[in-house]
């Protein structure tokens, strides 16, 4: 009998006692490491204090315990209870939670104690002892010698799955020891065999899955773990394998291939189920309308599910005719079902496109049907780029180029803001390309019209010269007119003595009122200059050739 080191300590050895008394005292302490009975006498919010027979004071076992998963009280004060006593010399340590395990433990033993040599089990590592680790295998712990583990000494194994053999039970100690290098050894030798036979069996194998990765998911067959590539979980395409099972999970799937290099089979999911794009291909046709669900929405658009097991994809383009959609969740929402015409279907490449704006009327030929060229309309600016701004007109959006919208060319539409609401003219329907043409200054009465008024071709001008371009020099009229001299009709002037600011005198050779231009010629000039003194010369015979050559220099 083990004597209690506290009681030795407390003594005085000069007194005087009894070793016998003592030694009796101990013998009637209560039994340790067993299963025993005690009586719920108290329970308290976070304990309830059980008294073991035998033991001179009350054990303490956490309510946890003795409560469901709804933390509901399975047992009342009173009740008797059966509780696991540890060993202890300080304090009465019992367990109600271990009386389950133990009872657990021993009804796996019973039932495999006959023929447990060789047993393939699937142990998860719950922790790391001293002398190797603390597994648990269909709900019952059991302990992995860190000699017969095959693993490495670190703590990224806790929690992992591994499959082992069961290599010895007792009886008597109640208890299980397991080894995964006596499995792996086994799995070794069986491994050639068994991969022949399942690679010649034509079949679909119920697998447990081992592992989960961001490539696909390792799952075991009958011992030979083999390799699951994301893009051969479903027929829709790539899976995240992650949303598809967990590890420990028990998944169909056939043998596609073995990798000799590896030594790994390679399995696919989809190819146990019935292929949906033969139905696709012998049943749907481009401009086929179908019902369908958004399953998944991306910046780009939105992946539909067609109920079959696949997908097809709503492009962003193809939501709305609304060009000015931002993200595609501003109009859709996950799980919505849609009705779509289906635009592509490629049976190869197992890619279905589908449209949702084409189940609605086409805003442009809408449009066309109430707007026709020179209607004057309002605007709602929503974008504005380098060479003008788009209005939205209601169903469409047109263009307002910065030619058309100010006579003035130094004002540019950047000067608007998105919302500005403007009055404009429609100028041109482009039915091919489907883009409209507008313009405000249409609407204003152009500078060239108040010129057009007072001013004729071959009208006289002076201008200053306001720039100089390679085809040829601008000059500023009266009444804010910029007209263009060509290179061709600067003559007999020369264009490299032209410089800015240079007065020059011309003949008006051409008005374009619609589109606000005017062109000048001094060759013009010249030539009615000269087609004049002719005319004088034939009304003035006495006039001689030489007279007008004095009058020209």
């Amino acid at each position: 009998m083990r004597i209690n080191p506290e009681q030795i300590e407390s003594l005085n050895l000069e007194d005087e006692f009894d070793f016998e008394t003592m030694l009796n005292e101990n013998e009637k302490r209560v039994e340790s490491g067993k299963i025993q009975e005690g009586v719920i006498v108290r329970i308290d919010q976070d304990y309830a204090m059980v008294a073991v027979s035998g033991a001179k004071q009350e054990g303490r076992l956490p309510v946890a315990e003795i409560s469901d998963e709804a933390g509901n009280l399975l047992f009342k004060e009173g009740d008797k209870i059966e509780v696991y006593v540890s060993p202890s010399y300080e304090r009465l340590n019992i367990s109600y939670k271990k009386v389950l395990k133990l009872k657990k433990l021993a009804e796996k033993i019973e039932q495999i104690k006959d023929n447990f040599e060789n047993l393939v089990v699937n142990c998860k590592i719950l922790k790391k002892n001293k002398g190797g680790y603390i597994v648990e295998f269909d709900g019952v712990e059991a302990f992995m010698p860190r000699r017969e583990s095959a693993l490495r000494e670190d703590n990224k194994n806790i929690g992992k799955v591994f499959k082992a053999v069961i290599s010895n039970i007792d009886e008597k100690e109640q208890s299980i020891v397991v080894s995964r290098k006596k499995y792996l050894d086994t799995a070794e030798k069986n491994k050639e065999e068994t991969v022949q036979k399942l690679l010649a069996e034509d079949k679909v194998f119920q697998g447990i899955v081992s592992k989960i990765t961001s490539f696909g998911m390792f799952v075991d067959v009958e011992g030979i773990e083999g390799l699951v590539h994301y893009t051969e979980i479903s027929h829709k395409g790539p899976v995240n394998p992650a949303t598809i099972a967990n590890v420990g999970d028990t998944i169909s799937v056939k043998i596609l291939g073995f990798d000799a290099e590896k030594k790994r089979l390679s399995y696919s999911i989809k190819a146990t189920i019935e292929d949906p794009w033969g139905e696709i291909k012998d049943q749907l046709d481009v401009g086929d309308t179908i019902r369908v669900r958004v399953s998944k929405i991306e910046n780009y658009g939105a992946f539909v599910d067609l109920g079959n097991g696949t997908e097809g994809f709503l492009h962003i383009s193809e939501i709305s005719w609304d060009k000015q959609i931002k993200h595609p969740a501003d109009l859709l929402k996950e799980d919505q079902e849609l009705d779509v015409e289906i635009i592509e279907i490629d049976s190869e490449k197992k890619r279905l496109r589908v449209s949702l704006k084409k189940m609605t009327p086409k805003p442009f030929e809408q449009f066309l049907k109430r707007v026709k060229v020179g209607d004057v309309l309002d605007g709602k600016v929503v974008k504005l780029v380098d060479f003008g701004a788009f209005l939205n007109l209601g169903e469409v959006d047109g263009l307002l180029h910065n030619e058309d919208f100010s006579w003035d060319r130094s004002k540019k539409t950047s000067a608007l803001k998105v919302d500005d609401v403007l009055r404009v003219k429609v100028i041109k329907l482009d039915t091919d390309q489907e883009k409209i043409s507008l313009s405000l200054r249409a609407l204003e009465e152009s500078p060239v019209d108040r010129f057009a008024q007072t001013h004729s071709v071959d009208t006289l001008v002076k201008g200053e010269v306001v720039d100089i371009k390679d085809f040829g020099v601008f000059v500023a009229l009266d009444g804010g007119i910029e007209a263009l001299i060509r290179d061709e009709d600067l003559y007999p002037l020369k264009k490299e003595e032209v410089k800015a600011g240079d007065n020059i005198e011309g003949a008006v050779a051409y008005i374009d009122r619609q589109n606000g231009k005017v062109r000048v010629s001094v060759r013009k000039l010249e030539r009615i200059k000269e087609r004049e003194q002719l005319n004088q010369y034939n009304s003035n015979s006495k006039m001689t050739l030489g007279d007008i050559v004095k009058q020209r220099r």
